[in-house]
């Protein structure tokens, strides 16, 4: 049975380009080893999927007791086999940029992403499973995905993580260090992850893709030291730096400061990809004037975040006038709009940038954030309402700033029990699951006749409506004659 799968998963990678036939045996002993085997033999060819050759030998280590039980124990273990297939960072690294200056960038990220891929670093089979659909909103199609590729630890691996001695080594997730890295309990295996490195405004970066895949070649472009996020003048740089390699991807950069800023502000990253957001698709609504940047074309964006969007064929003049506006709202401000650059000694303003080229013209979203907290608004004024919690109480970051809201697992199931009751007439209050839904049930009830053919597609509707109250919470000048008003007050200041 081993001689079976170890076959399988050595065709499935000559199959995919990432072992030559040269090396299959050197694989097949590899392998062997790694299942506790001494002797092979050649079996005759079944297609069998990567997810079931890789379960198959999981199913069998677990039975000889090579490893425990548990979705964490496999996974580290199947990665560690994949890396009996996936080529030396060196080779990885020197097949990119053949393929970059030969074909060019488009066709150096496809590859590579089709690599992430094929060594299951991206696991195609539970990137599948997603939920997404698009809803319709005043600002345009706003994408929804309910995420369910990240795992669920298993209860015994938690345990076991909690217990485990607190490890320094790689210092996070984003780390160079995590190159090859076999993981732990509380740790991923990365050893099938390699790394292309790229020198952005000078300093070392590298790229990779995000094992998670929110949206299409979702990549990351991460800092080669473990130094925290900081938003400047050399951010806006590193930005059109990358757009000017990969003119075809965006990049962009969560906030540097808490509630506005993303999940990791220890470690300096960007995100981008190959991906067109609604928030790119989004018009001015008005034009303005930099009087320091005449030659620039400025405007405010239609969309329920604060956005500034800058136009330019010279990317250099967007880094200046971004760093310009930059500087402008950290120390801005506006009593009357409920804006305060600082208090208590704590810096409330910052921005989320988004570089890009459209048209043969580079591009720089600037959406003004401010991380504010009051007694009524313990996690944040500019921050999804409590009143919202129940669908989205995580952080706005970069992603969902773009209109791509990524929502937790936790929804599928939630959703389906809620429609379930909302077609048989039960209070959703009466259900534990699902009584932080019970007010929104109701408001519901007001307006629809509920059927088992339209529960699910009214909620996948309404939770969009929710999503874009949630954007509209996380701007700073609401879309309204005062916030229009107040937002036109801080391009009078721009120009003093």
């Amino acid at each position: 049975m081993v001689s079976k799968y170890i076959g399988a998963l050595v065709d499935y990678g000559t199959a995919c380009g990432l072992l030559p036939e040269e090396e299959k045996i050197y694989a097949v002993n590899l392998l062997l080893d790694m299942m506790g085997c001494e002797e092979y033999e050649e079996q005759p060819h079944e297609k069998l999927s990567l997810e079931e050759i890789l379960k198959g030998l999981t199913d069998i280590a677990v039975e000889k007791g090579l490893i425990e039980d548990g979705i964490t124990y496999r996974e580290l273990f199947d990665t560690k086999l994949m890396n009996a297939l996936v080529p030396r960072p060196k080779q990885v690294i020197d097949r990119f940029w053949d393929i970059y200056h030969r074909d060019g960038a488009e066709a150096a990220t496809q590859e590579y992403y089709k690599f992430s891929q094929d060594t299951n670093y991206i696991r195609r089979y539970r990137i599948c499973r997603d939920l997404k659909w698009t809803v319709d909103s005043e600002y345009g199609p706003i994408d929804i995905t309910i995420n369910l590729s990240k795992p669920e630890k298993d209860p015994k691996a938690i345990a076991a993580a909690g217990k485990a001695k607190q490890s320094g080594y790689p210092k996070c997730l984003l780390c160079m260090e995590n190159e090859g890295y076999a993981g732990r309990i509380n740790h991923p295996a990365r050893q099938n992850h390699r790394i292309i490195p790229l020198t952005l405004a000078g300093d070392k970066f590298g790229l990779q893709y995000s094992p998670y895949v929110y949206y299409n070649e979702h990549c990351i472009v991460f800092h080669s030291s473990h130094v925290p996020m900081k938003i400047d003048e050399t951010t806006f740089r590193r930005l059109f730096d990358f757009v000017k390699l990969f003119p075809h991807y965006f990049l962009g950069s969560n906030a540097d400061l808490p509630i506005v800023g993303g999940s990791i502000l220890s470690h300096d990253h960007f995100q981008g990809g190959h991906y067109t957001f609604a928030m790119e698709k989004a018009e001015y609504e008005s034009h303005f004037k930099l009087e320091k940047f005449p030659d620039v074309e400025a405007g405010i964006v239609h969309w329920p975040l604060s956005v500034i969007r800058l136009r330019h064929e010279d990317s250099g003049r967007l880094v200046e006038a971004g760093a310009y506006i930059l500087q402008k709202w950290r120390g801005y401000t506006d009593e009357d709009a409920f804006i305060y650059a600082e208090t208590d000694g704590q810096k409330h303003n910052t921005i989320t940038p988004i570089a890009r080229k459209r048209d043969g013209v580079y591009e720089l979203d600037l959406a003004l954030r401010n991380n504010i907290t009051t007694e009524e608004h313990p996690l944040g004024v500019y921050h999804p309402h409590e009143k919202l919690h129940h669908i989205k109480k995580e952080n706005i970051g970069l992603i969902e700033v773009m209109g791509l809201a990524v929502l937790p697992s936790r929804l599928k199931d939630e959703l389906e029990e809620l429609a379930e009751c909302l077609v048989e007439g039960t209070p959703a209050a009466e259900k534990e699951q699902i009584a932080k839904h019970s007010e929104w049930a109701e408001e519901l009830k007001q307006n629809y006749e509920f059927t088992r053919e339209n529960a699910m597609d009214i909620l996948k509707k309404e939770t969009g409506k929710v999503f874009v109250q949630v954007l509209e919470d996380a701007g700073v000048y609401k879309c309204s004659k005062e916030g229009r008003e107040a937002f036109a007050r801080f391009i009078t200041y721009l120009n003093q």
